[in-house]
């Protein structure tokens, strides 16, 4: 293994930005609960089963593309919306609305809440950097730009594919391994000497499913036991813990 913890034979690493980068995966969570919440309790009233913000945030949602989230999730409750366009308004009664009301609600707390970045993280990209390992950021979110700018970020990746770029390519989203591929291809590595960093389990089956050099699960809510099942080959809580401190 590498002074950063990885086989020697990685060229490459692809790191997830919510819950791996940033501190951001709770204000998701956060603008998920309130959405659909707020859906359920229309259409079922008050005795609706909320939306939670552990068990399925983990399950449907977390690391998913914005659209996909709102229909596994529904899906899990037996509710089926037509798709619309991703132009609906936030109020429409459609996947794409529902998605669009979620990310109004996100930005609004982005706004007032602020961005914070994982400081072992930042640390690990720049040491992984520095010993000539290419370094790409690959997210479903389509706010990833303003969010790595908001942190002073951008300059540490050499190729960006997030929920932008994956609508302008037609690529899937996690757990399908495509957006994860085309950052690898982009960087000129192949995918057995890339290294993927993901904190959620879509993440993790996109790393095993697309036969990545190393898998790493990056655990900052107790759900290690599930990061390993889904194909970890390693699961820290901080990046720090692999090494690249200085």
């Amino acid at each position: 293994m590498t002074l950063l913890g990885l086989p020697e034979d990685i060229q490459a690493c692809l790191f997830d930005l919510d819950g791996v980068v940033t501190r951001t995966a709770v204000v998701h969570a956060a603008a998920w609960k309130e959405t659909f919440d707020a859906f359920l309790r229309e259409r079922e009233g008050e005795d609706f089963r909320p939306f939670d913000s552990a068990a399925d945030y983990d399950e449907y949602v977390d690391g998913r593309p914005r659209a996909d989230g709102v229909r596994t999730f529904l899906a899990s409750r037996g509710i089926e919306l037509p798709e619309g366009t991703p132009d609906d308004p936030p109020d429409a009664q459609t996947v794409n609305g529902v998605g669009n009301r979620k990310n109004v609600l996100l930005l609004e707390r982005i706004r007032t809440q602020g961005v914070e970045p994982y400081e072992g993280t930042l640390r690990y990209i720049e040491a992984a950097r520095k010993l000539g390992l290419r370094t790409a950021i690959v997210s479903s979110s389509a706010n990833t730009l303003d969010v790595l700018r908001s942190i002073d970020a951008e300059r540490l990746f050499d190729v960006r594919i997030d929920g932008v770029v994956a609508a302008e390519r037609g690529l899937p989203g996690k757990p399908r391994p495509d957006t994860f591929l085309a950052a690898a291809r982009d960087l000129g590595v192949d995918p057995k000497r890339a290294a993927v960093f993901e904190d959620a389990l879509a993440g993790m089956d996109a790393g095993r499913s697309g036969h990545f050099g190393y898998v790493v699960g990056v655990d900052r809510v107790g759900q290690t036991e599930a990061l390993y099942k889904h194909g970890a080959d390693v699961v820290v809580k901080d990046l720090a813990e692999l090494g690249g401190q200085e």
